[in-house]
């Protein structure tokens, strides 16, 4: 039985070798747990947790999270998976997700971890000069916009916007799409078009000049990011030290925001 294939430049599984790893992959992942537990030092609790979220739950949550855990629990074993699509937790093997609010499952226990979030339009000095400026949503339509593709339902995202009780969702388009909201903003720092962005991602690009933002009154917002998980019953010592570990990091991040508000 061949498992492997090889060509003088690449290794690739055969459908043999793939249905191997599928039915060896719980039991090398169990391994791999048992061998975290036995090297522990005793009374420290050891596992491993399979986590999935968004690009942006980066910076918004791990970046600053994720060093603090790790001196604190070195005996436990973080798997990150970064994608922007909805996960099904329970159906692909994670232990937890971080999601914005509104693709949290009702059937999951969820934490709020950050406060609520804008999304703003940007653009580089530059383009503005060359193509104007819009004053209402529904100007974008004539403005080259960097669109994003969701990994969910593989449809192009369509800008929303609110003021007061109206809201709107402008179906934008432009001579770029990709599935990572990092990239249009790399993007719009060199002019290509405009870009719909977490606002905390771009603040520091806005206070240096190098973006502007428009349409300011129209900027909607969501609650912001939650982790979530199955029910209590069904955590692990693990996971149950890590929502221990993120709650406590959630309070000082929302009562820093409460604070600098006031």
């Amino acid at each position: 039985m061949t498992l492997v294939a090889r060509t003088t430049r690449s290794v690739a599984l055969t459908e043999a070798g793939k249905r191997l790893v599928e039915s060896a992959g719980p039991a090398v992942a169990q391994v791999r747990a048992a061998l975290t537990e036995a090297t522990a030092k005793p009374g420290e609790v050891a596992g491993r947790l399979r986590l999935t979220t968004p690009r942006a739950g980066f910076e918004f949550v791990f970046k600053p999270f994720l060093p603090r855990f790790r001196e604190r629990h070195p005996s436990i074993e973080l798997e990150l998976v970064f994608e922007d699509r909805r996960v099904d937790i329970v159906r692909e093997g994670f232990d937890a997700g971080i999601r914005l609010s509104e693709y949290v499952e009702r059937d999951m226990v969820s934490l709020r971890l950050t406060s609520a979030v804008r999304f703003i339009v940007v653009g580089a000095p530059n383009y503005f000069e060359k193509h104007g400026t819009p004053v209402r949503p529904e100007d974008l339509l004539h403005h080259e916009c960097l669109t994003f593709r969701s990994e969910t339902t593989g449809a192009l995202y369509a800008w929303e916007f609110e003021r007061g009780r109206k809201t709107w969702r402008v179906p934008v388009r432009g001579g770029v799409v990709t599935n990572n909201g990092h990239l249009c903003v790399e993007w719009a720092l060199q002019g290509l078009g405009l870009a719909y962005a977490f606002e905390p991602l771009v603040r520091t690009h806005l206070r240096e000049g190098r973006l502007i933002h428009v349409l300011e009154p129209y900027a909607a917002s969501v609650p912001g990011f939650y982790l979530y998980y199955p029910s209590r019953s069904q955590r692990s010592p693990a996971l149950k030290l890590f929502v221990e570990a993120i709650r406590e990091f959630a309070a000082e991040q929302l009562s820093l925001a409460s604070s600098e508000k006031a």
